[in-house]
């Protein structure tokens, strides 16, 4: 019998249809600290936890540990990497808790726009307080949503009895996806100009972390309302504190960095705080429970990893080549989105990484799509990419082209409202080394995608190389590594140059201009 502990207040669905299905010795135990559970269970199996903190102590305490399940989407309070050093694997179950997110930011906008929560006491107490609690309507108001992934649109259609306009934000998410939740999409600074409400539902990574700062903030309209039921660390707290009252704002919030008793740092500046109860509904803890149990008889019986966070590579699959396929898309993305939004992926896994596709893709993915996470399983990679209107196709190879462990990506990018831009990258690896083989028209780069590189296209003439290399050393940047193959075809020519240190966006654009270049892009591998 497998050893499940359930140190948690979850639905009790999870302990029965484990023990209906046979094999599992579930403890649910919700009283007993997480740390003491683990010494009087040491020989567990599994761990379902909701926002319990699973540290690397806590690993050590329980040798045979093999799973970990987190109930809910989020997983940063459970220490992956050194579960992944333990060969520990971690799942979560994403989406479970989506439509109690969505429904929290409706009613935290109501309770704030009809003064719910400071009428009652005053009622109660005898107060009849009517021109004190004037209140503002939602119908008809501009509400923009940052992040249209599960929860986001799930907002934009609880907002549709409101018949607000509604505005939104996702670097990947297309128009004509947003248009099915009647969003139109916005640049983030547009969407912080024109909304009176504003609903936060980005993850909290390197990318994001204090993106919401005093340049958007300042953005926004007088009175408008921030609304974070995302994350803590997305948000400039500082920032907020210093534009708020100036500007009017109101700011609801339910996330803290540390779910637990205490003070809160953001406790002078919300209008309305709640202890992050988004997933807090019977029907949240009930779905992510049975999510919890069916996906660890999935990993038990059929082998099933699609929702293993902390696992980007298969057994069998070289880490190279997972990082690998990660910097291809990188390069791609570098290439065509940073003046679009990704339309269609197509790839070619040759030779014996052919198995690996739906693996590699994840990196892929991740390599494009900045917010996505790399650490997903295919089947959460194929979901990410179907919610986000993309397009993934992986080909039929013709093996004749003898491109041995060979990744191919090509990718398309919607630039405006009509025009496409199309880049193709291969790369492999050869004795533990990745090289980029081709972009383009242009083969046999065997280019290693290491540190600060630039990329010039130019149409093909004599002295270029030399201009780049003189206002390069203008400011002491050496040149450490370089390609420039010649196209005959297009009389073009590609620059692509390893280079000392970061040069910044504006010298890039310098010297674009001088050599006249058709493109120039930088990028830090």
């Amino acid at each position: 019998m497998k050893k499940v502990l359930i140190p948690t207040k979850l639905h009790v669905v999870t302990a029965e249809r484990l023990q209906d299905h046979g094999g599992y010795n579930v403890i649910q135990d919700e009283t007993t600290p997480l740390p003491e559970l683990i010494r009087m269970h040491h020989d567990a199996y599994a761990l379902i936890v909701r926002s319990e903190k699973v540290t690397s102590e806590i690993l050590a305490a329980a040798p045979q540990l093999k799973v970990i399940i987190r109930a809910g989407a989020g997983y940063n309070t459970i220490d992956t990497k050194a579960a992944r050093a333990r060969g520990v694997d971690v799942m979560n179950t994403p989406g479970a808790n989506s439509n109690a997110v969505a429904e929290e930011v409706i009613a935290m906008m109501l309770a704030d726009a009809r003064h719910i929560v400071k009428a009652d006491p005053s009622v109660r107490a005898g107060k009849w307080e009517k021109k004190q609690f004037m209140g503002t309507e939602i119908t008809g108001k501009t509400v923009g949503i940052v992040g249209l992934g599960y929860i986001g649109q799930l907002v934009a259609k609880r907002l549709s009895g409101f018949e607000c306009m509604l505005l939104g934000y996702d670097p990947i998410v297309t128009a004509e996806r947003a248009k099915h939740v009647n969003v139109t999409m916005l640049s983030l600074q547009e969407l912080f100009e024109q909304a009176d409400y504003i609903s936060l539902h980005i993850p909290e990574n390197e990318e994001t972390r204090g993106c919401i700062n005093a340049e958007l903030l300042e953005r926004m309209k007088p009175g408008a309302t921030l609304i974070n039921c995302a994350r803590a660390g997305i948000l400039d707290e500082n920032a907020l504190r210093e534009i708020k009252a100036r500007k009017n704002l109101r700011f609801l919030n339910d996330v803290y960095p540390k779910d637990e008793e205490g003070p809160k740092s953001v406790t002078d500046l919300a209008d309305l705080m709640l202890p992050h109860l988004g997933a807090s509904t019977r029907e949240a803890n009930r779905n992510a429970a049975i999510r919890a149990a069916e996906q660890l008889i999935d990993f038990d019986d059929k082998g099933i990893m699609s929702y293993v966070v902390n696992r980007d590579i298969p057994l069998g699959l070289n880490e190279h080549f997972c990082d690998l396929a990660y910097t291809v898309g990188k390069l791609c993305r570098c290439i065509v989105t940073l003046q679009g939004k990704p339309r269609h992926i197509e790839t070619s896994i040759y030779g014996s990484l052919a198995p690996y596709a739906d693996w590699l893709a994840t990196s892929i993915v991740a390599g494009i799509c900045e917010d996505f996470d790399r650490t997903s399983g295919p089947q959460g990679t194929y979901g990410y990419v179907e919610e986000h209107g993309l397009t993934f196709t992986n080909r039929q190879v013709d093996e004749n082209k003898q491109f041995e462990n060979s990744i191919t990506v090509d990718l398309t990018a919607q630039i405006g409202e009509e025009q496409m831009k199309h880049v193709s990258v291969r790369g492999t690896v050869e004795e533990g080394v990745m090289l980029i083989s081709r972009i383009n028209e242009f083969d046999k780069l065997y280019f290693e995608p290491v540190g600060p590189v630039i990329l010039f296209l130019y149409q093909d003439r004599p002295g270029v190389i030399g201009t780049i290399g003189r206002m390069l050393a203008e400011r002491d940047i050496n040149i450490e590594d370089m390609r420039n193959p010649h196209d005959p075809k297009t009389d073009r020519s590609l620059a692509i140059l390893k280079i000392s240190q970061v040069v910044p966006e504006q010298e890039l654009q310098r010297m674009k201009a001088e050599i006249d270049a058709i493109a120039a892009f930088s990028i830090k591998f």
